[in-house]
C-alpha cells in the first residue's frame, strides 16, 4: 500500500499547502469550465498539467522511482474482468443516452479511433495519474482525511476536474473511474496500475461511443 506522505508540517506550511491544494484542484478546474471558451481549454490543461508535474518534482520526499514500485502488482484475470465489466457498462451508458453515436469511430474513423487508442494511454491516462493520484496523495496527504474518505475526495475532485465537459454523464463516470484508480495506487500500491486501468477505460469509453461527452466542441454550457 501506498502511503500518504504524512511528515509534520509547520503551520505556515500546511497554510500554504491548503492554499495550495485548492487552487489547484478545486479553483483552477472550476474557472476553466466557466471563464474559458472550448479553444482554450486544452491548452489551459496543459498547462495545469506541466505545473502539477513541477509540483510533484519538487515534493518533499517524492521520488520518482516510487512510479516503479509494485508494477506487477495485478492479474492479467483482474485486467480481463474490468475490461469488461467497463464495456459492458460504457455499453449500456451509450444505447440509454446516445445510441446514434455508438461505436461511431469504430464505424466511420477507425484509424482516428487507433491514434487515440495509441495516445490515450501516454498523453492522457499517464499524466492524469500523475496529478490525481501520485502528486493528490503525496504532496497534500497530510491534508486528507484518513481511510476511505481520501479516496472518495480524490474521486470528486478528479469529476471536477472534468466539469468542461458539463455533463452529468461524465461526472458519473469520472467519479466512479477516480474511485477505481485511487484505490489502484492507494490500496494495491501501484502507480502502473492506476495508469492501466485509466488507460483501459478511456480506450474502451471512445471505442463504443462515449467519446461523445468528452470532446470540447460538443460543450453546451448551462449558462
Amino acid at each position: 500500500m501506498i502511503q500518504a506522505d504524512r511528515m509534520t508540517s509547520a503551520p505556515n506550511t500546511r497554510a500554504r499547502l491548503m492554499a495550495e491544494f485548492g487552487v489547484f484542484f478545486i479553483l483552477t478546474p472550476v474557472l476553466i469550465a466557466v471563464l474559458l471558451p472550448a479553444t482554450m481549454m486544452f491548452p489551459a490543461l496543459f498547462a495545469f498539467t506541466a505545473l502539477g508535474i513541477a509540483l510533484l518534482h519538487f515534493t518533499p520526499g517524492f521520488a520518482w522511482v516510487e512510479l516503479r514500485y509494485n508494477w506487477r502488482g495485478w492479474t492479467w484475470k483482474e485486467v480481463l474482468l474490468f475490461s469488461v465489466a467497463v464495456a459492458v457498462i460504457c455499453f449500456g451508458v451509450i444505447q440509454a443516452t446516445r445510441p446514434d453515436a455508438a461505436f461511431f469511430l469504430l464505424r466511420n474513423e477507425p484509424a482516428l479511433l487507433a491514434f487515440i487508442w495509441i495516445g490515450y494511454p501516454l498523453v492522457s491516462a499517464l499524466p492524469q495519474e500523475l496529478l490525481f493520484r501520485t502528486l493528490f496523495f503525496r504532496r497534500y496527504g497530510t491534508l486528507l482525511p484518513d481511510g476511505q474518505w481520501g479516496g472518495v475526495l480524490n474521486a470528486g475532485l478528479f469529476s471536477l476536474a472534468h466539469l468542461m465537459y458539463w455533463s452529468w454523464i461524465v461526472a458519473i463516470l469520472t467519479f466512479a473511474g477516480g474511485l477505481l484508480f485511487s484505490y489502484a495506487y492507494r490500496q494495491r500500491g501501484s502507480f502502473f496500475l492506476a495508469v492501466l486501468l485509466h488507460a483501459i477505460a478511456g480506450n474502451l469509453l471512445f471505442a463504443v461511443g462515449l467519446g461523445v461527452y468528452f470532446y470540447s466542441g460538443n460543450v453546451v454550457r448551462p449558462f
